[in-house]
């Protein structure tokens, strides 16, 4: 069973003990997150579609911890003299694990 789920602007594909890294939000770990945007939920019945989201469907998932990405830099380089900089950049992220899909 997997549902298409929509966050933060994101679509994600998710099944049931999946892990996935979200937008940060200050959500202690152990508390659970529900989703109701619901694009498709799909299983051994078959694919449901929504339009635009399925009615009565829900994610429910369990919030692991927030963690942080990877390293990313900037650089900028102009052609003058002492002209440059680089800046570094750690996105952070919450990690959810799904525990169940409802309304297949």
């Amino acid at each position: 069973m997997y549902a298409i789920i929509v966050d933060g602007g994101r679509q994600y594909r998710v099944e049931p003990g999946m892990e996935v890294d979200l937008d940060y939000r200050e959500t202690p770990a152990g508390e659970s997150l529900t989703f109701d945007k619901v694009l498709a939920v799909g299983g051994d019945s078959g694919l449901k579609l929504g339009a635009p989201t399925v009615d009565g469907a829900s994610v429910t998932a369990s919030v692991v911890g927030a963690k942080q990405g990877k390293k990313l830099y900037v650089q900028k380089f102009r052609r003058r003299k002492h002209s440059k900089s680089r800046i570094g950049h750690r996105q952070l992220f919450t990690r959810v694990k799904i525990t169940d899909i409802a309304g297949a």
